[in-house]
């Protein structure tokens, strides 16, 4: 069970797509003028994510090399379409809001990634726990830079205003695209920093660990 834990701790954390690989950067900035938004891309992705994992890695000994990344392409379309289809139905508010940046998710660099780099080459299961940890990894980003954009930009989260109007300037730099950039190198600097910490303190018990001995 380590293993699958382990993958999912991989795309919240180490292997970050939005503040580690920097992957998807188009609906990154582009749609995450609200948390409402960040959060309904982020879950539309990983669902197209964790099943185009999962087919793919069932495939992977019958998809010919030469063909793979066509294959790989009409894998995630076939996905793309049933998933817009879907929020036509069910979501049409959230399907307005998100626009033409569903159909897009065809060429998000992170589904190709992980199809290329992990699902051809590991089982169904193992790709599927990818899947989810890079999505929820992915989703979690894009909620939080709109959740900030949001925030500052018009003093509510989620539609809730948090900041009222009274004592507060909303600063509408940070709804627009520069906000984008401002709010996503912050959070990136960020963990960075963390990631810095960490590999101080595990150097630092490592060298602990040698002296014991």
């Amino acid at each position: 069970m380590g293993k699958y834990i382990e993958r999912i701790y991989n795309g919240i954390i180490k292997e970050n797509p939005t503040f580690v690989i920097v992957l998807g950067m188009c609906p990154t900035l582009a749609v995450t003028t609200s948390a409402t938004n960040g959060v309904g891309m982020g879950l539309t992705t990983t669902a197209v994510l964790i099943l185009c994992n999962m087919l793919i890695a069932a495939l992977r000994n019958y998809i010919p090399d030469k063909v793979r990344i066509p294959g790989f392409i009409v894998v995630i379309a076939t996905f793309v379409t049933l998933t817009e289809l879907l929020l036509k139905a069910f979501l049409p508010a959230l399907n307005d809001s998100l626009g033409l940046y569903i159909p897009l998710i065809v060429v998000n660099c992170i589904i190709m990634g992980r199809a290329e780099a992990y699902a051809c080459k590991n089982g169904v299961l193992l790709s599927m726990f990818d899947g989810i940890g890079m999505g929820l990894g992915f989703t979690m980003a894009l909620t939080m830079i709109g959740a900030i954009r949001e925030l500052l930009g018009t003093g509510a989260i989620f539609g809730f205003t948090i900041l009222s109007e009274s004592f507060y300037e909303p600063i509408t730099i940070f709804i627009l695209a520069p906000g984008a950039f401002l709010v996503l190198s912050m959070l990136v600097a960020a963990q960075n920093k963390i990631n810095l910490i960490n590999e101080k303190k595990a150097k630092e018990a490592a060298k602990a660990a040698a002296k014991a001995e």
